[in-house]
C-alpha cells in the first residue's frame, strides 16, 4: 500500500499506476426533518460543513476487479460497498479497466459523519480524472445522487445548506477557520432507521440560512437537531458527551447527522483527557 497525507509528497512507482484519493468527513449544523416523502424517505433542512477527517482510497489497474479494506472494521457485506456500486454504475456507460480497490477506513462509521457517501463520490471524481471520461459537474452530481442523498455535497465538499433528501444543494458562505473544532465518537452505532424513527417530521418554523449567519456563541439558543430528543433518550451517553462539551466551554455543541457523534466549536485549543478514555477525539477538525 502506498499511504500518505494530503499535505505530504509522496513518490509512487509510474509503473503500478497507483490513484490515491483522500475523501473527507461531514458535520451537520441544524438538522431538521420537515417531511415524510411518499417513497418512505423524509425532507431534510440542514447545513452540511466539510471536516478534516479522512479515509484513503487507493486505486490500481488490474486484472480482476478487487476490493480490500483496512483500518475500522466495515458492516455488512464487500459488495455493499458504496464504492463497489459506484464502479458498476459507471462501467454501465463507461469502458474501465478492472480494478483494485483499496479502502482504509478512517472516518467513524454510524456515526453521522457521512464517510461512506464521501468514498462514493471521490471515487466516481477519482475515475473520472484518471481515466479522462470527460463527465461535467452536472454528470458528476447525477451519478452520485443515485448512490446516496448525501453523495452530491462532496463532489463539491464546500458548505451549503441542503433540503430534499439531503442532495438539493445551496451553497453558502460559512468560515470557521478561527474557531478550534472538537469531534467525538462514542463506541455506539446508530443506525439511520433507528434515528427516524423517533422523529416526527414537521416543518421547521425557521430559515437555517439566516441563523447560520448569526455569531456562533448565539447558535445554541436557535439552531437543533431534531435526531437528538430520541437519540439521547436511547443513548444517554451521547447526550452526556454533548454536555461535557459545553461544560469544557464549547461555543456550540452538536450531534452530527442521526448520531453518534457529537461536535463542539471552541474558541480556542482544547483538550479533553477524560473524553479520551472510552471515545475517539479527534482535535482540529
Amino acid at each position: 500500500m502506498y499511504f500518505c497525507h494530503p499535505k505530504i509528497v509522496c513518490k509512487i512507482p509510474e509503473s503500478l499506476k497507483v490513484m490515491i484519493s483522500f475523501p473527507n468527513a461531514k458535520i451537520n449544523i441544524g438538522l431538521y426533518v420537515t417531511k415524510r416523502l411518499a417513497d418512505g424517505y423524509h425532507s431534510i433542512e440542514t447545513v452540511f460543513f466539510p471536516v478534516k477527517i479522512f479515509d484513503v482510497l487507493e486505486v490500481v489497474e488490474a486484472e480482476n476487479l478487487v476490493f480490500q479494506t483496512s483500518g475500522i472494521e466495515i458492516p455488512g457485506y464487500a459488495d455493499e460497498n458504496l464504492c463497489l456500486k459506484a464502479y458498476e454504475l459507471l462501467k454501465k456507460d463507461f469502458d474501465l479497466p478492472p480494478l483494485s480497490i483499496h479502502l482504509h477506513k478512517n472516518i467513524p462509521i454510524g456515526a453521522g459523519l457521512g464517510g461512506g457517501s464521501a468514498d462514493a463520490a471521490f471515487f466516481i471524481a477519482l475515475l473520472n480524472d484518471k481515466f479522462q471520461l470527460g463527465m461535467s459537474q452536472k454528470e458528476l452530481d447525477n451519478y452520485a445522487r443515485r448512490l446516496g442523498a448525501d453523495c452530491a455535497f462532496f463532489m463539491h465538499n464546500r458548505p451549503a445548506f441542503a433540503i430534499g433528501k439531503g442532495d438539493e444543494l445551496t451553497e453558502i458562505s460559512l468560515n470557521l477557520d478561527t474557531y478550534f473544532l472538537v469531534l467525538i465518537t462514542p463506541p455506539v452505532h446508530v443506525s439511520t432507521g433507528e434515528a427516524y424513527r423517533g422523529v416526527r417530521p414537521e416543518p421547521s418554523g425557521i430559515v437555517l440560512t439566516e441563523l447560520i449567519r448569526l455569531p456562533v456563541e448565539e447558535w445554541k439558543k436557535v439552531i437543533k437537531n431534531d435526531f437528538e430528543e430520541s437519540v439521547f433518550k436511547n443513548h444517554p451517553g451521547i447526550r452526556g458527551i454533548k454536555a461535557a462539551l459545553y461544560e469544557a466551554g464549547a461555543l456550540y455543541a452538536s450531534m452530527s447527522g442521526s448520531g453518534s457523534s457529537v461536535f463542539g466549536i471552541f474558541k480556542g485549543e482544547v483538550k479533553l483527557p477524560e473524553l479520551e478514555k472510552e471515545n475517539r477525539v479527534f482535535y482540529g477538525v
